[in-house]
């Protein structure tokens, strides 16, 4: 679709279907979100948001702040947008955040964050990957990778993408300003050490649409490695069902 959006074409009439905005984690590409494009493919287009500096952008330098990177993925939203089509935006960790402040910017029709604390509780996140090598070894744990087993040349360029997307957060400084106006509901997971239950709690803080927690079992990550249960929730927002209850897996 275009340099920080992509976008994997499921059918001749995708143009015509709800939209799906996914916005992966820090020092991950947007490519992951192609395997959800089958299990949506009758209600929406799924579309990935594609930081530089990864995948396809690799060699592309990063922004110099958050809001640079939030402009420019709102700027290729907007058509989405004003071609009527209704959209639904989910974020996981960082890109949780990243996806707020699109939401702030295009107004979906509802906003999904899954292992992300509310943007209040934002001021410092990753500091210590940008400082700290135990800090970075400890996500990899949370992340399931063992640093032995990689190979010298992955590690280096998770290590590097990882640093540059907590370089980026540190940019970041939360203005409460207008609240959204869209429905928020949160997904978190019992056993993440990442994100505590009162910082998931906290996106209640930002709409006035009402808000709503989703619990799953797991680590940091379990609704990506387990996406079945959030995919269902996904395609009721995306039908206008939004009452479809979720699972706790």
């Amino acid at each position: 679709m275009g340099t920080w959006i992509s976008t994997w074409p499921s059918g001749p009439d995708e143009g015509d279907l709800p939209a799906l905005l996914c916005l992966p984690p820090a020092g991950a590409g947007c490519q992951q979100f192609r395997a959800w494009t089958p299990a949506l493919a009758e209600v929406a287009q799924v579309y990935g948001v594609q930081l530089p500096g990864r995948e396809n952008r690799w060699r592309e330098p990063m922004p110099e702040t958050f809001d640079e990177a939030v402009e420019a993925i709102a700027a290729e939203l907007r058509p989405i947008v004003a071609a009527g089509r209704r959209l639904v935006v989910f974020g996981h960790s960082f890109g949780g955040l990243l996806g707020y402040e699109v939401a702030r910017r295009v107004t979906p029709a509802a906003l999904v964050v899954s292992a992300c604390r509310a943007p209040g509780h934002w001021d410092g996140a990753g500091r210590g990957i940008v400082d700290d090598d135990e800090e970075l070894d400890k996500l990899f744990d949370t992340a399931g990778l063992d640093p032995a087993f990689l190979d010298e040349d992955t590690r280096s360029l998770m290590v590097a993408m990882l640093r540059k997307d907590a370089q980026l957060s540190l940019s970041y400084t939360h203005s409460p300003g207008d609240l959204l106006h869209v429905p928020v509901h949160a997904w978190g997971a019992d056993g993440d050490e990442t994100v505590t239950a009162q910082e998931l709690a906290g996106w209640a803080a930002i709409t006035t649409a009402g808000f709503h927690v989703h619990r799953v079992t797991g680590g940091h990550h379990a609704v990506l490695r387990r996406p079945e249960t959030v995919l269902e929730h996904l395609a009721g927002l995306l039908r206008e069902d939004v009452a479809a209850p979720a699972r706790t897996a």
